[in-house]
Formats: C-alpha cells, structure tokens, sequence
C-alpha cells in the first residue's frame, strides 16, 4: 500500500473545528500514516499564532515582566481545542508544566517548540494514534546547526511504527537540549519524516490550494500551477514567488519524493504536485510556461574594454572585487567586449563607490555605466526548451504593454528566461507575460 506523510500547518490546525476537518482528510485516505502538525495559528485576522505567543513570554519572563496573561491566553486556546474535542489528554498538566520551565529559565528554543508539542499531542489523542516526540528524531549539532546524518540514524525507528504524530519544527542537540529550525520549520521536519519512511508522497497541507502562475497581488486570479519540477521551484523561489523554501524541501529532492501542496479548507483541490525533474515524462501538463515571478531592486554595473574576450583573467579580476567586500552577484549577461554584473542594491549597499573605483583601477575598462532602479522578472518552464517562439511572444507582449527591457539573460538550461525592467514597470511586464502564457 502507498505511504503518505501528511504535514498540516497553523492555519489548519489552529481550532477544534480545524482538527475535525484535518480528521476528516487524514481518515479519508489510509495511506496517510504518518502526520506533522505546527503549533495552532491565527484563527481571524488580528488573532495571536500560539508560536508568538510563547516566543513573547520567553521575553517577557527575561525582561522581567509576567508573562501571566499571556500564559493564560495560551492555555485557553489549548484548552479550549481540548474540551471542543472531547478529549481527555490531561493537557493542562502539560500547560503547568511548562509554565514551571518558563519560570526555571528554560530556553527561547524550548519554549518556542511547545506549541508544536501541545499541538501534537492533542491530534495524536484525537485521531487514536501513536506520539513520537520530534526531540528522539531529529537532531542538531552542539553548535545549533542541523545534523542530518545523524537524523537519518534516528528516523530509521519510523519504519517500524505506522499511524504516527510527529511535531514540527524541533529536535535536539546531543545535549538533549531542544533545538528549533527557522520560522516555517514543521516543512523541514515532515520532509524528513517523508524521506525516512520512503513516502510515495509528502502532502503539506495548508490554506491555499497550491502555487499560483504568479502573484495575486499583481495579477486577478492567476492560475494554479498544477505541476512543477522540483529545478523549476528553485528558479521561482529565487525570484520571490512565495513557495516552500528550499531548506524546506531538501530531504525529499535528495530522495526523489512528490510534494503535493493542498488546502485543508478546499480539500477536493488538487493543488500542486511538485516532483522531481525525471518524473516529468510521467505527466501530461499544458502549456509550456509554469510561473512567473520577479523581484525590485537591483543594480547593473556594465564594464566596457575594447577586446575583452582575448584578455585572459578579466573576468576573474572583475569578480574579486565583489568578493574583497562579500558581494555576491545574480547575474553576469556578458558580450565580446562587455560585462555585467547583476547585484542586488541589499547586498551592494554602502560599498557601490569603492566597487567602481577598484573596478576602474584593477579592470582598466574603457568605460562604465552603472544603471540602478532596476526589477528582473523570471519567466520560467521546462516546456519553453521544446516550443518555438517563446522568446518572440515574450517580448512581443512587453513591447505591446510599453515596457522597455533593459537587460535579456536565459541560462544553459533555457528554462528560464530574465528580463530587466524598470523597478516601475515590474508590475505591468509580469501582467503583459502572463497574458501571452495563461
């Protein structure tokens, strides 16, 4: 039979009329046999996630201050999902235990990690399946990186139990001392979930059904990709489409699993099925763009010499100027007798007039143009390789919005192609390309 890991986050888990629905779904399918909840999160706008909660009586207790109501806000949202369910998980010993920590001057960490904990314990109860705390499966190293070799070690005991609980975003340290991952961290801990019980697919759960073609906010009711390559993630992650973090992810890219994106409040969607590269030909999906996405902000420093091509280590000289003042670049579109490097203006920063000025001493160009107020936006996809006329359409339809390019740049892979605009015209050019595309 498949085996499902099954993450659920805040948002689907933050009431008891939540827990049902994610009942509900778990039940539906008996592969989903292993499940990862976060902490509970908002329930209406202006509400409290609980993980804020506790990371504010962690300052308030070190500051000096009580942290008694908010404490008690806490409690009342656990508790509150713990009568609505009827269950019986004694989880007010719990709450008064760690309340006791908090006053013993327990870590940020620790505290942090309770909601996941709390969280957990309650849908093991409710859906009658086994717990296994995430601090005896997931380690750290001392130095609070994480471990993950030493993680696979002990996520091996996954494949003797089924119908299991497991939080979201802890582990330990050899110490035995609790440990978080970053802010969203219950991705990374269902991901490894999924690797070490060789999933068929990793569902993660949440309020959306799936990425969409491009923003929202940009563009009325774009559509929902259905299908993406785990390289095509990548390229749009990096342009700041908001989609699962690569830390997020890595386990199950290394051990070729599915994620599939759902809605636990729309949970006949589909969403979206990211798989790996090679899976590809196992699918049917149209079109031949899957996203676009772009981000503001960025400089172009464009160097001109005469006969650069022929003038070995130029590049490399240009490049070790960046690296004097620990700037990376995003990217270098270069010509027979130009150079340019793409940097983003958080990175560049305050050193923009020493960089020209080394530039011109240890380069010696001709000449060089600095062009700033500058957006790039990716137009990504797997198909375009395969299609003819992706690049004519694309500009065709900047030309037909008014937009002017200002940079063209589309890597080995041609899987995706990056045009540079004004800051200004970010909006109007990934409107104009989804237009040429949906």
């Amino acid at each position: 039979m498949a085996v499902k890991v099954a993450k659920f986050g805040g948002s689907s888990l933050c009431s008891a009329e939540c827990f049902q629905k994610v009942k509900e779904i778990i039940l539906a399918d008996k592969a989903r046999k292993y499940i990862v909840p976060s902490a509970p999160g908002k329930r209406f706008p202006g509400d409290e996630k609980i993980t804020d909660l506790l990371y504010l009586c962690y300052a308030q207790h070190s500051g000096g201050l009580s942290f008694d109501e908010t404490y008690e806000a806490i409690a009342e949202r656990y508790i509150g999902i713990e009568t609505g369910l009827r269950l019986d998980t004694h989880i007010a010993d719990e709450l008064t235990a760690i309340r006791k920590n908090i006053l013993g001057g327990a870590s940020e960490d620790y505290i942090a990690s309770r909601g996941e904990y709390l969280n957990g314990l309650l849908l093991a109860a409710y859906l009658g399946f086994g717990f296994l705390d995430a601090a005896e499966l997931v380690c750290f190293h001392s130095d609070g990186t994480y471990d993950d070799e030493t993680t696979q070690k002990w996520t091996q005991r996954l494949t003797d139990t089924e119908h299991v609980v497991v939080p979201g975003f802890y582990g330990r340290k050899r110490d035995g001392s609790i440990k978080t991952f970053s802010r969203g961290g219950s991705d990374i801990t269902g991901s490894i979930v999924a690797r070490a019980v060789q999933a068929d697919v990793y569902e993660n759960w949440t309020d959306v059904s799936g990425f969409l073609m491009a923003d929202p906010r940009i563009v009325e009711n774009p559509k929902v990709i259905k299908i993406v390559t785990y390289s095509e993630l990548r390229e749009l992650s990096y342009m700041g489409a908001t989609v699962l973090h690569e830390d997020s992810i890595f386990p199950v890219r290394r051990a070729q699993i599915p994620i599939n994106v759902r809605n636990t409040h729309s949970p006949d969607d589909e969403g979206t099925m990211i798989i790996p590269d090679s899976f590809l030909k196992y699918y049917k999906r149209e079109g031949m763009v899957t996203g676009i996405a772009g981000r503001t902000g960025f400089t172009v420093i464009t160097v001109y010499k005469d006969n650069m091509h022929n003038e070995v280590g130029f590049g490399y000289r240009l490049l070790r100027v960046l690296d004097r003042y620990n700037i990376s670049f995003e990217h270098v579109p270069s010509g027979i007798d130009t150079m340019s490097l793409v940097i983003s203006d958080t990175k560049l920063k305050e050193h923009l007039e020493a960089v020209l000025r080394e530039i011109q001493r240890d380069c010696e160009p001709q000449s060089i143009e600095l062009h700033s107020n500058m957006a790039l936006v990716a137009t990504v996809g797997k198909g375009m390789i395969r299609s003819l006329g992706v690049a004519a359409r694309l500009f065709s339809a900047l030309y037909g919005a008014g937009v002017n390019v200002r940079m063209i740049d589309q890597g080995s892979s041609e899987m995706n192609i990056i045009v540079g605009v004004e800051n200004d015209d970010l909006e109007t050019a990934v409107r104009a390309i989804y237009r040429a595309f949906a």
